[in-house]
């Protein structure tokens, strides 16, 4: 099957064309994916139309194994399984009952393996399940029980969905850590890869449609595989990265306008890294128009990211300001020329997303436009912050303006502005007042941002971070207090997980679920260093996600 054509061609072997995606993914280079991915060309629609018609028949398929399943390790075998190959969004109600079943039957208490899967399962699916049922794999000195890799890894996984006061789980991922470590370098495939993942990003924290593209390979290698959940696994994978191709070419066609309209040439070009990103936040098939609109919505965060940051004036940064608080062509009028056509573009863009949401939903752009003023109204603090050379005297202080500032709260917003009618108007107020679960998670962002940035922006003229901020309240080195504000992240962790157990009954269960997914990007994009700006740090795994199909 001939697979993504790169640039128009004659029609060649699957070999040739293989051979071009190599090349293609071998040579990539961040400033150049917007142009790779204009030329993209998807496959014709018969070849199309086959893939779809295949992964229908292995849907229904799989389906009757999900109905059939009866015991309770087969059930959770079979649940993560699905999760981590991102087909269980297609029996979301078969699974939810399955949970339900498991939470209500009883179960070999004294399995440690199936214990860790049943608590993980349970509560990454919103049951707030106790942690002391782990107590009983202690000894009478207060240390774990447990020897067998598999064991060791289920339990690290599962302690890692804790909340504030989960002691016996603080204690368990220090104690299994430890011991995978050590066993590591003696473990053989595919079992070493899913140890060595887990120490990198434990189970809960990773992007759910990258953990798909690396846990593909390493369940092939499973002895206990089931082939028809593998053959649907790759086909749904493959026909997602079309739809992806397809969406950036619509995206990068809009930011070459876009630049070409407003030549603003000092702007980070990261376009496809801003797609790249929105797909862990809704990667399913009927979330596509999200993800275009999302990253238009971060495009314009970047581009007056930049222009407050390090490009604008004080009073180039303050005019933009309220031409934004306006959102009306008539504030044009006050705006540097190189400004009034991103402006404009900015407005137009506005009403084509009115346009694209429909008659019904049309008034949900107000929210967007609530949310940039927001973005901004934080960004004029943090200016006047850095030209009067003020330093918060907490961290708390520093968050209450920065949380906004990362972009976090926006893009957390703007997704549920464009999820559907699922969203209703109470939850899009509900989500302005700032509730608890996004205060968590914009902070888990602000300061995972700060720990990879904090040194290079402090090499120009910048506001001081949350890290600077921690040394001036404490009188610490640097080195301390990233150690710290690494301590608060794991903090933040904890509290988005209590949140996520405990979110008021009236809002849909999506809005917690959204929000982790949320939080798991930033996770994976501040883990090492700012992936954002440093693209060509995650530039292979850019290149699996869109270019190399499995």
């Amino acid at each position: 099957m001939d697979r993504m054509v790169i640039k128009p061609a004659a029609v060649c072997s699957e070999k040739e064309d293989n051979e071009r995606m190599q090349k293609a993914a071998s040579t990539f280079h961040p400033t150049l994916w917007g142009d790779f991915f204009v030329d993209y060309q998807p496959p014709n629609k018969s070849q199309h139309a086959c893939m779809k018609e295949r992964a229908e028949v292995l849907k229904e398929e799989v389906r009757c194994m999900v109905k059939g399943s009866k015991e309770v390790s087969e059930i959770l075998d079979l649940v993560l399984t699905l999760q981590r190959l991102g087909l269980d969004s297609y029996y979301k109600t078969e699974l939810d009952d399955l949970l339900y079943s498991i939470y209500n039957s009883d179960f070999d208490d004294k399995d440690l393996n199936l214990v860790s899967l049943r608590f993980y399962l349970l509560r990454k699916n919103g049951y707030d399940v106790s942690s002391d049922i782990f107590l009983c794999f202690k000894d009478k000195e207060g240390s774990f029980v447990a020897d067998e890799v598999r064991s060791l890894l289920g339990l690290y996984n599962a302690a890692h969905v804790r909340t504030r006061g989960d002691k016996v789980l603080d204690g368990a991922i220090a104690f299994t850590k430890s011991h995978l470590e050590a066993k590591l370098e003696h473990l053989k495939s595919p079992l070493k890869e899913e140890v060595s993942s887990a120490l990198e990003t434990p189970l809960f924290r990773r992007v759910r449609i990258l953990e798909t593209r690396n846990y593909i390979p390493i369940y092939e290698k499973i002895s206990g595989r089931n082939e028809t959940i593998l053959e649907f696994a790759k086909l749904n994978f493959n026909l997602l990265q079309l739809l992806y191709c397809e969406e950036l070419k619509k995206i990068t066609l809009w930011w070459k306008e876009l630049n070409i309209q407003s030549n603003l040439s000092f702007i980070r070009d990261r376009i496809v890294e801003m797609h790249f990103w929105m797909t862990g936040v809704c990667p399913e098939f009927n979330y596509s128009l999200s993800r275009i609109i999302l990253t238009k919505m971060m495009a314009y965060i970047t581009i007056i990211d930049d222009i407050f940051d390090t490009h604008g004036t004080t009073e180039e940064s303050m005019m933009l300001a309220e031409a934004i608080y306006k959102c009306n062509e008539s504030a044009i009028v006050r705006l540097p020329e190189y400004m009034k056509c991103f402006y404009l573009y900015l407005l137009k863009t506005f009403d084509l997303i009115e346009e694209e949401l429909g008659t019904s939903n049309s008034y949900r752009v107000f929210y967007l436009k609530e949310l940039l003023k927001r973005l901004v109204q934080g960004y004029s603090q943090e200016i006047k912050w850095r030209d009067e050379h003020y330093v918060p005297k907490t961290v708390d202080e520093h968050l209450e303006v920065s949380r906004a500032t990362v972009g976090a709260f926006e893009i957390a917003c703007a997704s549920f502005v464009v999820m559907g009618d699922i969203i209703t108007k109470e939850t899009l107020d509900w989500l302005l007042t700032y509730p608890e679960l996004l205060k968590c998670f914009t902070t888990l962002a602000r300061l995972s941002n700060d720990i990879v940035s904090t040194k290079r922006e402090q090499k120009g003229e910048h506001h001081v971070s949350t890290v600077q901020c921690y040394m001036f309240q404490h009188g610490t080195t640097m080195h301390d207090a990233c150690v710290k504000i690494k301590e608060l992240i794991e903090d933040s962790w904890k509290d988005i997980v209590k949140e996520y157990l405990t979110l008021p009954t009236e809002q849909p269960k999506i809005v917690a679920e959204t929000i982790v997914d949320l939080a798991r990007t930033a996770d994976y994009m501040y883990k090492k260093t700012d992936s954002y700006t440093f693209a060509n740090t995650i530039k292979d795994m850019v290149a699996s996600l869109y270019v190399k199909p499995i």
